[in-house]
């Protein structure tokens, strides 16, 4: 098959946001890491562009999905090509499907028009499709997985894009993400934390900052390879978390629950709410994913940076 007829490629990461979700929203910084899975999305030459979608989802769903797709073909020229989807990822559970569907889809646009697929600009065009399916996006779902690196991110308000600056780990820095439930709608959530925040600014806005603090210190304790200090500033970023109204019973037990089971470190990751994900920082997470699954937990490990064994 030569290159004229085969088929294009793109793949988005999902996600994991290891320090400063919510406050990310207000300006400050988020610590954030590429999953090892993710969407791919696959291209075949087609008189115009489109999404081939599958039956199963509603007109609203399938709506959504084609403007945000044709939103940003026409960025791309509306090359033509004919893209489908393929998901690892579990659907609205935080861990950054759409944002991977989104680069996925880009990245086979790009490439069907001749143009390169440099994060940047995947990163651009990504989040047209972003604003589309959330309106305004803090950004760090999609920079993460056009980057496909842990990146510390920081968007000023008012911004439509932020900045990310690579994190680099002397030491493999693996996660085990644990499914827990069903996830609360994030307008919900966040709508909520937002009335919150209206009604006792000061007060929230102290909490934000303090997430933002917990970040930065982060960021520097994966740069030293000191996880220990990592997982203590996931541990006290749950915390800030449950003052913000965020976490819930189920994700308080499974944090603890990881806790127990040797994690450095554990906290929801993503909006929170009723359910969601919950990650927890291990050495080894192959023991503890075991466990859990012969319990019948839906979990998986992923590294997220530093070196890899060969």
């Amino acid at each position: 098959m030569d290159s004229q007829t085969a088929p294009l490629v793109g793949f988005g990461a999902g996600k994991v946001i290891l320090l400063g979700e919510h406050s990310v929203v207000y300006g400050h910084p988020a610590l954030a890491g590429p999953l090892s899975y993710g969407v791919t999305a696959r291209g075949s030459k087609a008189k115009k562009s489109q999404l081939a979608l599958p039956d199963t989802l509603s007109r609203a769903q399938r709506a959504l999905l084609t403007g945000a797709f044709q939103r940003a073909a026409r960025q791309c020229g509306s090359p033509g090509v004919k893209v489908s989807l393929e998901s690892e990822l579990p659907l609205s559970m935080g861990l950054g499907s759409s944002a991977a569907l989104s680069v996925a889809c880009v990245r086979v646009l790009l490439k069907a028009a001749g143009r390169k697929d440099v994060p940047a600009e995947v990163a651009r065009l990504a989040l047209e499709m972003e604003q589309e399916f959330h309106g305004t996006p803090s950004g760090v779902d999609h920079t993460t997985s056009a980057e496909e690196r842990l990146i510390l991110y920081k968007r000023a308000p008012g911004q439509s894009a932020g900045r990310a600056r690579a994190v680099k780990s002397p030491r493999p820095l693996k996660v085990l993400v644990a499914l827990v439930g069903e996830r609360s709608p994030t307008k919900k959530t966040v709508g909520a934390l937002r009335e919150r925040q209206a009604r006792w600014s000061a007060r929230y806005t102290r909490l934000f900052q303090q997430i933002g603090t917990v970040a930065t210190e982060g960021a520097k304790a994966v740069e030293a390879g000191d996880l220990e200090a990592l997982g203590d500033a996931m541990n006290v970023n749950q915390g800030l978390l449950s003052a913000l109204g965020l976490s819930s019973p189920p994700l308080e037990d499974m944090v603890y629950r990881l806790r127990g089971l040797g994690a450095l470190g554990a906290k929801l990751t993503g909006a929170g709410g009723d359910g969601g994900a919950v990650i927890g920082l291990f050495l080894e997470p192959e023991q503890a994913v075991a466990k859990l699954l012969q319990l019948g937990v839906r979990c998986f490990s992923s590294q997220l940076a530093g070196p890899r064994a060969l």
